[in-house]
């Protein structure tokens, strides 16, 4: 496994950034594990959640190992707690870095395919929304979705007033993030409206795994928003199961999900 940290000038943060990279190419014959054939691989992008970095899934997860056994380059880039979102007030375009740049960026760099098919998006809570919505708002460019334990808060802070507080952030932070709290659901953070819309232009929605523990703080988003995709006929897989907002499940249901998406 090549492991590198990379940083490159990002025009769409107007900034240096930096992430990590999987490159499954340096495996020796004997070891039980598939060599590259030298054929283009597949790519998965993978975000990291609230207050973490892009070194998260490096320290706390097998994905490593994953990335040897299922023959997938990952990229883990940074989301800076701002929920991959375009802030225009900052000139800040994360969507747009996760969802074009990087994708762009690493395919020039690296040996990847550039099928969509083969391109990959997901994550975990902050990261399993930002999965979400960029990878259906680059439908075209993005033919797979890993959401675990997704951070679907536009269900819950939407319309919410100045005062509000939920121990995790305030009423202030969301609004620099989401924007007009009012106006949320429906306008392009909100991953009911970006499924309708994908439709709507004949697009092929990305295929979507989606898990959430039992005991999980985000079980209720994630359920609704299961619930909206069944009411739609989205054609999804969603897993359900015992577990926490933690690395035990993460780690489980990352490795269930790269096996989904390699068959």
């Amino acid at each position: 496994m090549a492991t590198l940290q990379i940083g490159f000038y990002s025009n769409c943060l107007k900034r240096e950034v930096t992430f990590n990279a999987l490159l499954p190419v340096d495996l020796p014959e004997g070891l039980g594990l598939p060599v590259w054939s030298g054929e283009p691989l597949r790519a998965l992008y993978l975000l990291h959640g609230f207050s973490g970095s892009h070194n998260d899934w490096l320290n706390f997860s097998r994905i490593r190992e994953l990335a040897d056994r299922y023959q997938v380059a990952v990229f883990m880039p940074a989301g800076e707690n701002r929920f991959y979102l375009d802030d225009e007030n900052r000139g800040e375009y994360y969507g747009e870095y996760i969802g074009r740049e990087l994708v762009e960026f690493t395919r020039k760099l690296f040996p990847l395919s550039a099928a969509r098919g083969d391109t990959w998006i997901g994550g975990l809570s902050m990261g399993g929304y930002g999965a979400i919505r960029n990878g259906l708002s680059y439908a075209e460019q993005f033919g797979r979705i890993i959401a675990l334990s997704s951070a679907l808060i536009p269900y819950r802070i939407a319309g919410i007033a100045p005062d509000y507080n939920d121990g995790i952030a305030s009423y202030s932070y969301y609004t620099s993030v989401f924007g007009d709290l009012d106006q949320l659901l429906g306008s392009d953070k909100d991953p009911e409206k970006l499924v309708l819309e994908v439709r709507a232009k004949g697009l092929e929605l990305p295929k979507l795994y989606m898990a959430c523990g039992t005991e999980d703080m985000l079980l209720d988003v994630n359920r609704r928003f299961h619930h909206f995709l069944d009411s739609e006929g989205a054609g999804h897989l969603y897993e359900e199961g015992p577990g926490e907002h933690n690395w035990e499940f993460w780690d489980k249901q990352i490795e269930a999900a790269l096996n989904w998406a390699v068959n």
